[in-house]
């Protein structure tokens, strides 16, 4: 995963963000025992998977791959024999 940069754009660090702040919100309200506060919260985490999304249909998330990679199994190799010491 660590080559295909998978989550290195600016929608998914905007989407992401915008729902830590929803998650945070949310988490006080309900701590401090308000209903109202706590699903507003709710709502800023939703807010943040739409902004995520509509940032990606303007072009500003991972661009779409027209090939698939194919993925090989590992050749596995002998470690010669050594002393320790």
């Amino acid at each position: 995963m660590a080559g295909s940069s998978h989550g290195h754009t600016p929608a998914a660090w905007t989407g992401v963000t915008i729902a830590f702040i929803g998650f945070c919100v949310a988490g006080a309200f309900m701590v401090m025992a308000q209903p109202l506060g706590f699903w507003a919260g709710m709502v800023i985490i939703a807010l943040g998977g739409v902004v995520g999304a509509a940032m990606r249909a303007m072009g500003l998330g991972q661009p779409k791959q027209t090939h698939t990679v194919a993925h090989t199994a590992p050749v596995p190799t002998r470690e010669p024999a050594g002393a320790e010491g």
